[in-house]
């Protein structure tokens, strides 16, 4: 394994290697075609470059644990808001997720439905190319640009246009307190129309999720908001009066409910294949005839886990999510099944053309994680 300390090292690495790179941070995240290559970690490129509070400003090293970006944050009162999903639990894996792999794959969660994505947080990157070029784009404050928009496009690209050695961010101050108002028993469809209504109201709903019935002790449905505590009591209030029948949880206890819904606990440990699917919030209920369901995002993201048999049910729900115009991604499976079944939605030919000429573009040599998305 190829374990680069610098960028300088990293670069060399790259340049010199004269085969296939399978690239990793913290390897908790074995999502895609299986690459056969030498493993080159980023993990040794950790530390805090530079934070600026009061410029809502981060700058890490790609290979900085999460979780410690997560306490420099916190002792300022501040968080990354896009909420990245562990995948530790769902994929079985250990290690310490790496801020250069949420990059890498683009992760985000709950609050997504309302703050959007980790990209849109996104603002500067450094990353060494397939020839082993340093190139930097972005900055330390949220800007317009012009030619290519690398920092968008480094974005779930998962290391097949380049290896990220050190990124920047816009921060935002995290809540004083939040509060989730729950149901149970509610069908898919009853519960993604009462998600509806409460993402439809002005009380700044920052969490819209649904739990079948097979993926809890009896199906549950939950909203959340977060805020002052004055603010969050009161529009807390007001949302049972919009949603008679949902009692209010708040503190550790809503938070636990959101971690779960985030990282998709429920399917974790279970034998299954897991797929991860996005449609029109109305649609995801559709969807809950193939498999048992979580529905996010107020139904937009379904997660589905299906037994792990044949092509893991690609070709049904592939058939049915391009009828609703969605796509789908193939999360969890075997290496094996991985390596037979299109794990990333196939792209139309116009889309597939750009896709090839930026990797010949920043990877030349066709030597980073190459067929990862294939």
């Amino acid at each position: 394994m190829l374990t680069p300390e610098t960028e300088a090292d990293l670069a060399e690495a790259v340049c010199a290697a004269t085969g296939p790179l399978r690239i990793i941070g913290g390897g908790t995240r074995p999502i895609g075609k299986p690459v056969a290559g030498e493993v080159l970690s980023a993990a040794g490129l950790s530390g805090v470059s530079l934070y600026e509070p009061g410029a809502l400003t981060l700058v890490v090293q790609a290979g900085t644990p999460f979780a410690e970006v997560e306490a420099v944050l916190a002792a300022e009162g501040q968080r990354l808001p896009f909420e990245p999903m562990d995948h530790r639990a769902l994929l079985g894996t250990s290690g310490a997720p790496t801020i250069g792999g949420v990059v890498a794959a683009n992760v985000s969660g709950p609050r997504r439905v309302q703050g959007g994505a980790c990209r849109d947080y996104l603002i500067g990157v450094r990353f060494v190319d397939g020839t082993g070029a340093v190139v930097k784009n972005g900055g330390r404050v949220m800007k317009n640009v012009t030619g290519y928009d690398l920092v968008k496009l480094m974005a779930g690209s998962w290391g097949s246009l380049g290896v990220l050695s050190e990124v920047s961010f816009k921060v935002l101050a995290a809540p004083g307190a939040e509060a989730s108002l729950v149901a149970r028993g509610l069908s898919a469809e009853q519960g993604v129309a009462a998600l509806s209504a409460g993402l439809g109201s002005p009380f700044d709903v920052s969490g819209a999720a649904h739990l079948d019935a097979r993926s809890s002790d009896e199906a549950r449905t939950q909203v959340r908001i977060e805020g002052l505590a004055g603010s969050v009591a009161y529009r807390a209030g007001r949302l049972a009066e919009l949603l008679p029948g949902f009692e209010v949880v708040e503190g550790a206890q809503s938070a636990a409910l959101w971690q779960e819904v985030r990282d998709v606990t429920p399917f974790a440990g279970r034998d299954g294949a897991v797929w991860r699917i996005s449609v029109k919030p109305s649609d995801g209920p559709l969807l809950a005839g193939l498999g048992e369901a979580i529905f996010d995002w107020g139904g937009g993201l379904v997660w589905l886990l299906v037994p792990e048999e044949g092509d893991c049910g690609a070709a049904a729900i592939r058939a049915r999510v391009a009828e609703l115009g969605g796509h789908a991604t193939l999360v969890r499976a075997s290496e094996a099944a991985r390596a037979a079944v299109a794990v990333f939605p196939p792209e139309p030919a116009p889309v597939a053309a750009l896709t090839a000429g930026l990797r010949a573009k920043f990877d030349p040599r066709g030597i980073l994680n190459p067929g990862i998305m294939g």
